[in-house]
C-alpha cells in the first residue's frame, strides 16, 4: 500500500484489492449531486487512503448535537473501561444482541479494538438500547481510521446526528421493529413476486424481513458493504432500503426456482447473500438498487413514524433491549384457524391478504363488521357497521363462485363530508384485488408509473414542523392514512385519486375510464371495469350478482377495534 496513514488494523492479505492504489488520492468536490453520483460509481471504492479521507470529509459534514465525544474523550476512558482485559474477549454490549463482530478482514488488533470502542461508546450513549448493526459500522470505519480513538469519534458522529430528517443508525428495538415493518411495506410494493414467495414458503414473512439489515451489515462481503456504506453516508438510510430490495429480488431470481424449506427461508437468503460475488457483482447490485423507484423519503418517513405509532401502541417502547418481540409471534399469524370464519375465504386467502396489506395494521386481529347473511342487503346497515372503522377490508363472492375485493384506507364516514353529492376520498393506499379464479392485485397506477405524477415541494420539504403536522394533524383525513396521501401529489388528473366514494345509492371503488367496483343500493347487483386508479383488470364478470359481501375490520387488542395507526 502507498499511503500507510491508514489502514493499520487490515490484513492485508485477505483483501481482495491486495492494498493497491488504483484511483486518484484526491476529490475535489462540492456538489452534492455530482457527490451522489461519484460515491454510485464507485470512485474512491479501489483507494484506500482516498476512501479514508472521503469519510472523513462526510463524516464530518453529520449535523450533530452540541457535545458530542470525541477522539480525546475516548483516550480518557478507555483505560477505565478495559482495563487489563484481553480485548478479543471484552463482552459485547447488551444494545448488539449478542451478534457475531464480522471480521471485515480486520487483523486480531483491529477486532479486539472493535469491542473496546463498542464498549466505550455503551458508556457514552447510555440511551442506546438496541443497535445490532454497531459492531459493523465499527468495523467498517476502523478499516479507514488512523486509530482506534479516530474511529470512535467518526462513530460518534453518526450516532450524534441530531438532523430530524436525516436517519442514519436504528438505536432503539422501537425503531429497529417499526424499519422491519416499513422494509416489509416496500417489499410488499416494490417486490411483488420475492414478496409473493416469501408469503408461500414462510409462516411469518415479517420475521425473514426483520434480518434485511443483518443481510447489509453481516452478510454481504466486505466490498459490497463498502461500497453501500460510501453511497449511505452521502445519501442516507433510504439507500439501505434500496440496497436490500435489490438483494431480495436477486435471491427471487436467481434462487426463486429452488425448492426452499418454510423453516430456514431466513438461512437461504442469508447464504445466499453471504455467496453473492458468484453471481452479482456490486456495480449490479447498486444498479438494481437504483433502479427501484421508490417514494419519497418524505413518504417513508411518515410510514416508518406510521409503524412506529402502532408498535406503542402494542406495548414497544425505546427501552425495550431484546429482539424478542411479543408483536412477532402474530404479525402476518393474525388470521387464526380456530378463531376465523368467512364465507368467502379460506384462512389460507385471508393471511394472503394479510400479507398485502400494510405492516402497523398486519399486528391486528381480522374483525367481522358486516356481512349481509347476517345483516342484510342494505347500504345503510353496511355504513351504519362499517363507519368508525379504519381501514376495511371489502370481501365479494358472486352468484358465478368468482371472488374479490379491495383494501380501503379511509373510515367510510368520510363520505359525509360532501353532504349529499358522491365524492371520492382515501389515500394511494388502496387496492382492490381479486382471488378465484385467480389471485391479482391491482395497487395504485401512481406505485408502478410515479411518473404520472410530479412529486409536490411539500413531500420533499424537510422541515420537522411539516413533517409532525402532517402525522398529528387534527383533520382525519391527513391522520387516519399519512402514507401516499394524495395531498404529497400533483397529479394530472382527478382520476389518478379515485379511490373510493359512497352514498345512499351506490359504493364506487375506483374510476376514470371505468370503475373498479360500482355496488348497488341494495348490494345484489355490480360491475366491475378497468378503470385509471388502479390501472385493473375487471375483477370478476363484468356484471355481477352478489352472493355473499363481508367487511372486516382490523382488531387492536388494546383498543378493541378501533384500528387507526395514528392517534
Amino acid at each position: 500500500m502507498d499511503d500507510t496513514e491508514y489502514g493499520c488494523f487490515v490484513d492485508w492479505d485477505k483483501m481482495e484489492t491486495g492494498g493497491q492504489e488504483q484511483s486518484p488520492k484526491v476529490l475535489n468536490c462540492t456538489d452534492f449531486q455530482e457527490l451522489k453520483q461519484l460515491s454510485r460509481q464507485g470512485y474512491w471504492a479501489k483507494s484506500h487512503s482516498l476512501r479514508a479521507k472521503v469519510y472523513q470529509k462526510l463524516i464530518q459534514e453529520i449535523p450533530c448535537r452540541t457535545v458530542t465525544p470525541d477522539a480525546s474523550v475516548y483516550r480518557d476512558i478507555v483505560g477505565k473501561i478495559v482495563s487489563k482485559r484481553n480485548a478479543s474477549t471484552l463482552p459485547l454490549p447488551e444494545f448488539v444482541d449478542d451478534r457475531q463482530v464480522p471480521n471485515y478482514c480486520l487483523n486480531s488488533e483491529g477486532i479486539g479494538a472493535v469491542r473496546k470502542i463498542l464498549l466505550c461508546i455503551s458508556n457514552q450513549f447510555p440511551d442506546i438500547s438496541f443497535c445490532p448493526v454497531l459492531p459493523s459500522v465499527v468495523a467498517i470505519l476502523l478499516h479507514y481510521s488512523q486509530d482506534e480513538a479516530e474511529c470512535f469519534e467518526r462513530v460518534s458522529r453518526i450516532l450524534g446526528c441530531n438532523d430530524p430528517n436525516r436517519r442514519l443508525v436504528d438505536q432503539t428495538f422501537l425503531a429497529f421493529e417499526s424499519s422491519c415493518m416499513t422494509f416489509g411495506d416496500l417489499a410488499g410494493k416494490y417486490c411483488q413476486g420475492p414478496h409473493k414467495l416469501m408469503v408461500a414458503v414462510s409462516e411469518d414473512v415479517l420475521e425473514v424481513y426483520s434480518d434485511w439489515q443483518r443481510w447489509l451489515f453481516a452478510d454481504l462481503p466486505l466490498t459490497y458493504i463498502a461500497r453501500v456504506f460510501d453511497v449511505f453516508l452521502v445519501e442516507g438510510y433510504k439507500v439501505l432500503f434500496r440496497v436490500a430490495l435489490a438483494l431480495l429480488k436477486f435471491f427471487h431470481k436467481i434462487r426463486g426456482g429452488q425448492p426452499m424449506e418454510s423453516n430456514n427461508v431466513k438461512g437461504d437468503i442469508q447464504a445466499f447473500v453471504r455467496d453473492i460475488s458468484k453471481s452479482v457483482s456490486p456495480e449490479k447490485l447498486l444498479e438494481k438498487a437504483f433502479a427501484i423507484r421508490l417514494f419519497s423519503r418524505k413518504e417513508i418517513q411518515l410510514l416508518q413514524m406510521a409503524n412506529e405509532k402502532a408498535l406503542q401502541q402494542k406495548g414497544i417502547t425505546v427501552k425495550q433491549k431484546r429482539a424478542k418481540s411479543p408483536v412477532r409471534q402474530n404479525v402476518h399469524l393474525a388470521v387464526h384457524a380456530e378463531n376465523f370464519k368467512s364465507e368467502i375465504v379460506s384462512v389460507k386467502e385471508m393471511r394472503d391478504i394479510w400479507s398485502w396489506i400494510p405492516e402497523r395494521f398486519a399486528l391486528c386481529q381480522p374483525l367481522l363488521l358486516y356481512t349481509n347473511q347476517e345483516h342484510g342487503n342494505s347500504l345503510n346497515r353496511f355504513f351504519l357497521h362499517c363507519e368508525g372503522h379504519e381501514p376495511t377490508l371489502l370481501l365479494i363472492k358472486t352468484s358465478s363462485k368468482e371472488v374479490c375485493g379491495a383494501y380501503l384506507s379511509t373510515d367510510w364516514s368520510a363520505r359525509k363530508k360532501s353532504k349529499n353529492q358522491l365524492s371520492f376520498f382515501g389515500t394511494g393506499e388502496c387496492f382492490v384485488f381479486r382471488l378465484q379464479p385467480e389471485v391479482e392485485r391491482y395497487e395504485w397506477v401512481i406505485i408502478k408509473h410515479p411518473e404520472l405524477a410530479r412529486v409536490s415541494p411539500a413531500a420533499e420539504d424537510n422541515d420537522s414542523n411539516s413533517t409532525r403536522e402532517t402525522a398529528e394533524s387534527s383533520d382525519p383525513s391527513n391522520r387516519l392514512s399519512p402514507f401516499l396521501a394524495t395531498r404529497h401529489f400533483n397529479l394530472p388528473s382527478k382520476t389518478a385519486s379515485m379511490f373510493m366514494a359512497g352514498s345512499i345509492e351506490c359504493i364506487i371503488i375506483g374510476g376514470g375510464d371505468g370503475q373498479a367496483l360500482y355496488l348497488d343500493a341494495d348490494l345484489n347487483y355490480g360491475r366491475t371495469s378497468h378503470c385509471n386508479t388502479f390501472n385493473n383488470q375487471p375483477l370478476c364478470s363484468e356484471t355481477f350478482q352478489i352472493a355473499t359481501i363481508e367487511v372486516w375490520g382490523f382488531q387492536d387488542n388494546l383498543n378493541e377495534g378501533r384500528s387507526s395507526a395514528l392517534p
